[in-house]
């Protein structure tokens, strides 16, 4: 990669990526959004009950796969491949499937090469307050009605969240969650995991589908940004089952663990390294 020709943009969340390493904050954005209006519990329909929803769900699905299927096509969005296909049959009555977070396309590269294992054909996702309030244009619509499932700053809208997700992994769906959290453009390392879905995953008896896609450099593409176009390979592992006698908490725990090691290894693996974070505290 030539760093002189890499946008200024580009450079300064590298440089950020660094530092917050540096410091283990690895569970905060990097990118520099605007403030996110607070998402109020009347401004989301998390369930799809009103006919408005789910006609924009339709409109939203349809617009973002012919999007994204027209990236894959022209090459601009590149999976070279897929493995641990095997373990696909862990969605037949629904799972929560996690994924590292290093791209606002990796979510499709996820539903991409699932599909054909989701039951009800839907892969719904778990997105940051900000994606749903704040995008304006065709991103936003996609972000606010493509099966999300946003989080808030407002209590109330939580507990609405909360009560959604179980509804759906009892009901056989499959969520996609960031147990990571922020966003690292282009980090290959896996990251400390938060627990959060994993308690949502106990809490319904549903089994934890980990994958952790890898990439590497185009030798001969660059991307908008001057830096090499990425080749990504999914890679789906052993599905994790909550272990009911432990409780929800150590549970939970149990499973974020696992899923962690999971990806640590599969990281390890691929890239012939031993995960290092150059943590300076």
């Amino acid at each position: 990669m030539d760093e002189n020709k890499l946008s200024e943009d580009r450079k300064r969340i590298l440089d950020k990526i660094q530092e917050y390493e540096k410091n283990g904050w690895f569970d905060k954005d990097v990118e520099e959004d605007p403030p996110a209006p607070e998402l109020l519990p009347d401004k989301v329909d998390y369930l799809s009950k009103k006919l408005s929803t789910k006609i924009s769900r339709r409109i939203a699905n349809f617009v973002g796969d012919r999007y994204f299927l027209g990236l894959i096509k022209k090459d601009v969005l590149v999976i070279d491949g897929v493995e641990g296909e095997e373990h696909l049959s862990a969605l037949k009555n629904g799972a929560i499937v996690t994924c590292n977070h290093f791209s606002p396309f990796d979510n499709y590269i996820v539903f991409h090469c699932i599909r054909k294992a989701l039951p009800r054909k839907y892969l719904y996702k778990v997105i940051r307050e900000g994606n749903y309030t704040n995008f304006p244009g065709l991103f936003g619509f996609l972000f606010r009605h493509c099966n999300t499932l946003p989080l808030s700053s407002n209590r109330r809208t939580m507990i609405n969240f909360l009560s959604a997700v179980q509804t759906l992994l009892k009901r056989g769906e499959s969520i996609l969650i960031y147990p990571e959290q922020g966003m690292w453009w282009n980090y290959k390392k896996p990251r400390p995991f938060k627990i959060g879905g994993f308690k949502m995953a106990y809490k319904a008896n549903v089994p934890v589908l980990p994958t952790f896609i890898t990439m590497q450099d185009d030798p001969d593409r660059v991307d908008e940004n001057g830096y090499p176009v990425q080749r990504h390979t999914l890679h789906i592992l052993p599905p994790l089952y909550p272990d009911l006698s432990l409780g929800e908490k150590l549970g939970a725990e149990k499973l974020c663990q696992d899923a962690y090691a999971a990806c640590k290894a599969k990281y390890e693996e691929v890239y012939q390294i031993p995960l290092v974070y150059h943590t300076q505290i």
